[in-house]
């Protein structure tokens, strides 16, 4: 009888909500590493919503958030999230998830990373040597906190060495595998991604390394046309302890690629 009448409720919102969409600005990083592909369609058969997924960089799912183009970004640069919510361009941040960054390269790693367990110490090695380093350069999350560890390392990368790509993870970790350079990545996207890569993980562990990811619904306050109440539901869904035990469970090549943050450790 309860499995039944559960079946009648999800009939009964999918019905209601048929024809709903909601716009998802989210990062080109959780976009690659495959996770949002395998949770949004429990999602849109429970609610009926169709989620729109925009991949983009942090920097630029926030801006869409700020102009109304978008109704929810998840994403990962906490104190542009902070700010986003402070401005009153987003209600409140909901943390979701994390994972951590890593340094990657090439396997023969000529400047000596993987000897390195300080990521500022890494980067200057790199820095000294003048080996090739790809950046995001799109002001992502992973961009804005590439360039907030040169700072700790007191270094202005600059130079033929220094490359800006302005593109996305999974470019930029192709391009690191084509010229044989290193690059700084978000765990997921490395591992959804490294068996078609000439690349090895040689820098991780360091706790400035975090990277937890937020969900923030655009304010309706500010934009009268955001999909609010869908945007809710979303939120809700996400962080409710069914989807985060779904977090927990996705692996690529047997390894997680997040770590819930709604879920007892």
């Amino acid at each position: 009888m309860k499995k039944l009448l559960t079946i009648i409720f999800v009939l009964i919102a999918s019905i209601a909500n048929a024809g709903e969409t909601l716009r998802l600005a989210t990062t080109t990083s959780t976009d690659n590493s495959g996770l949002l592909r395998t949770l949004l369609p429990d999602f849109e058969r429970k609610t009926g919503i169709r989620v729109h997924v925009i991949a983009v960089g942090t920097g630029k799912a926030l801006r869409m958030g700020r102009d109304g183009d978008v109704d929810v970004v998840l994403v990962h640069a906490r104190s542009a999230e902070e700010q986003f919510v402070a401005d009153g361009s987003g209600v409140a941040r909901y943390p979701v998830m994390h994972n951590d960054f890593v340094i990657v390269g090439p396997v023969d790693d000529a400047a000596g990373v993987s000897a390195e367990t300080d990521v500022a110490s890494a980067l200057q090695q790199i820095a000294v040597a003048k080996a090739r380093f790809v950046s995001r350069g799109d002001d992502s999350g992973t961009h804005q906190k590439e360039l907030s560890l040169w700072q700790a390392a007191g270094i202005e990368p600059q130079g033929r060495w220094y490359l800006q790509a302005g593109q996305g993870m999974g470019k930029v970790l192709q391009m690191a595998s084509e010229l044989q350079a290193y690059t700084l990545t978000d765990r997921g996207t490395w591992l959804a991604m490294r068996d078609k890569l000439d690349l090895g993980l040689l820098l991780s562990g360091d706790e400035r390394l975090f990277n937890p990811y937020g969900i923030i619904a655009v304010n309706p306050a500010k934009h009268s046309d955001v999909n609010y109440r869908a945007a809710v539901k979303l939120i809700d869904w996400l962080i409710s302890p069914e989807t985060q035990q779904k977090i927990a469970a996705f692996r690529v090549g047997g390894e997680p690629l997040f770590v819930p943050e709604n879920l007892p450790q």
